[in-house]
């Protein structure tokens, strides 16, 4: 199978919207009904064989255990129980408003409470309307949400192979509902006070320094996929430092910048997944160089820390 094939934005934008906004729905009762972990880490989506799961929830809220996943080979939406209850749908044909009622019944039938507070998309352009009311997004082409899931999937074993050369605090590979990307997140010990007015989202995601590196599919900021990381907080100077390969370049973003590798570039390289991970390198250290993190100490080539092994 080919690495990094092609999915141009406006090929698929579409589905993108109806994706994204299925996603969000199971993302919050996700969120509603799993333990909240430090960063968020409960919330996002995993990579399966065949798609995404929520991974196992409940229990502590009274719910039974359940899961959700997106099967993105079959393009069903299945829900089931740790009784081996399950109950699925097809994805295609269903509009937001169609999906949201169909999986409330699916997980009314494993006797799962189904129901999310701010029954709404979270940060998009119609955050206004609720799913039950959104009968707009409704294209659900199933070529695109496969060659999706197909790129996610390459994406994430090469962000577990960035992640292996870190040996501090580092977040799971996970594919978030919110942006739609899919990151991992290097962590230094340092606090970052943030302001009550940053909103719990902020506060509870940035409470220490980070260097998050990733992938997203395009949006309006930046029509076309791209590898990115950032540093937060940023230090100064940060866009002067160099990024590997030279096509990789600095852009503003909200208060910020981001390095970032386009997609296309990266699939024109030689070897592409070589010149991803020496891009997340290089803005890996770009950021956290000046920020004073001990690169050397946190070091773990290959994922080996056993002194007897890695020769240290």
């Amino acid at each position: 199978m080919e690495l990094f094939p092609p999915l141009p934005l406006e090929e698929w934008n579409e589905t993108k919207q109806t994706l994204h906004r299925f996603e969000q729905i199971v993302g919050k009762v996700r969120l509603q009904h799993s333990s909240r972990r430090n960063h968020w880490w409960n919330v996002p989506y995993h990579l399966t064989g065949r798609g995404i799961t929520t991974r196992p929830m409940g229990m502590a809220d009274g719910n039974p255990v359940f899961t959700v996943d997106f099967d993105f080979v079959s393009h069903l939406l299945v829900a089931s129980n740790l009784e081996g209850d399950q109950v699925s749908f097809p994805l295609p044909g269903n509009s937001v408003a169609s999906f949201y009622l169909r999986l409330q019944s699916a997980l009314d039938s494993l006797g799962v409470d189904g129901s999310i507070r701010h029954a709404h998309p979270f940060d998009l352009p119609d955050s206004g309307r609720l799913f039950v009311e959104d009968h707009a997004h409704a294209v659900y082409v199933p070529e695109h949400a496969t060659r999706f899931w197909r790129i996610l999937s390459q994406v994430n074993l090469v962000l577990e192979e960035f992640s292996a050369g870190f040996s501090g605090k580092v977040s799971p590979v996970h594919h978030f509902w919110h942006t739609f990307d899919i990151a991992v997140t290097r962590f230094s010990p340092h606090p970052v006070p943030q302001p009550e007015s940053a909103g719990p989202v902020v506060r509870e995601a940035y409470s220490r320094e980070v260097v998050s590196s990733g992938f997203w599919f395009g949006d309006d900021a930046v029509p076309e996929p791209c590898f990115y990381s950032y540093t937060a907080p940023e230090p100064e100077g940060i866009t002067g430092r160099g990024l590997v390969p030279p096509s990789a370049e600095w852009v503003e973003s909200g208060h910020g910048h981001l390095a970032l590798l386009r997609y296309a570039q990266a699939r024109k390289a030689p070897d592409p997944r070589a010149t991803v991970l020496e891009f997340l390198e290089s803005a890996y250290r770009a950021g956290a160089e000046p920020a004073g993190w001990d690169i050397g100490a946190l070091a773990c080539p290959g994922g080996v820390t056993d002194p007897y092994l890695s020769g240290r």
